[in-house]
């Protein structure tokens, strides 16, 4: 008998530790067992790795990464009602799981981690966002983390991973493609989450690259990025005239017509531009 096999159903760990999702945290539990082996296999051979989980809740997905073979996994968790069931399975995989009670926006887990690192998690709804942007904007790149193995709402993964042109395409795709490989590779219904979210969600996975695809400096590109899509509507030369007096100058000398508007410029062309603009 494995470890996974000697721990009880999850149904039965939410109604005996009485955990019904709470939406203030975000909260939607994955309850298939191989749906959340299905999702720690994405995250690739995790037999060398530490795995830091996020929101594990339950611990659906802490079990799926344990018995695929993480060699730890240090989960995050503000709920402690959770704490119980988290422990449960602690102690069915003796030293492969730490557990740290508290805000993952506030709790800095490197201390706890040895590389190489990954992270996996189903992340809070109302967390999920902020978090990519913290891992994909460190002060010093590359990053600690190799991979990250993320489930969110399908909506804000097609942001991830969208294309100039599209509505999907922002500030998002430009941080998580400039330094990172982005893909969708699976896709969840509402029904495989208790409570069903009123939405479908999809699971990213986000592969980190030795150095940035075009060079620019990370301030002032997060800048002029967030400038030019905070007014999408607008064309560039009006949505940026605060980011430079001679916005138009600097639009050209980019390859860049000043009545372009955000969605239509490239990756490549924004990078660009923050290096005109960070020319002075």
């Amino acid at each position: 008998m494995t470890a996974i096999d000697s721990l009880p159903p999850l149904r039965e760990v939410i109604a005996s530790h009485g955990l019904s999702a709470r939406k203030s945290l975000g909260q939607n539990f994955l309850l298939d067992l191989n749906l959340t082996a299905k999702i720690a296999r994405q995250a690739g051979d995790l037999s060398e790795c530490d795995v830091l989980e996020i929101g594990p809740g339950p611990g659906g997905l802490t079990r799926g990464l344990l018995s695929e073979g993480a060699r730890r996994v240090v989960a995050v968790e503000k709920d402690s009602r959770c704490l119980p069931a988290l422990e449960e399975i602690a102690a069915a995989y003796p030293g492969r799981l730490e557990i740290l009670q508290g805000d993952a926006l506030e709790i800095d887990p490197l201390q706890h981690l040895t590389p190489p690192i990954r992270v996996a998690a189903n992340l809070p709804y109302n967390v999920g966002t902020e978090l990519l942007v913290r891992w994909l904007t460190p002060k010093d790149w590359p990053p600690y983390w190799q991979s990250l193995t993320l489930m969110f709402q399908r909506e804000v993964a097609e942001r991830i991973v969208a294309a100039p042109g599209s509505k999907a395409y922002g500030r998002l795709a430009i941080l998580s493609q400039w330094r990172s490989e982005a893909r969708i590779v699976l896709s969840l219904p509402p029904g495989a989450f208790t409570p069903p979210p009123k939405v479908s969600s999809a699971v990213i996975h986000v592969t980190a690259l030795p150095e940035p695809r075009f060079p620019a400096d990370p301030q002032v590109l997060s800048r002029v990025v967030a400038a030019a899509f905070n007014q999408r509507r607008k064309m560039l030369r009006a949505a940026l005239k605060g980011v430079a007096p001679d916005i138009e100058d600097r639009l050209m000398a980019a390859g860049i017509k000043p009545t372009d508007r955000a969605e239509t410029v490239s990756l490549e062309a924004f990078c660009a531009l923050a290096r005109a603009v960070a020319a002075g």
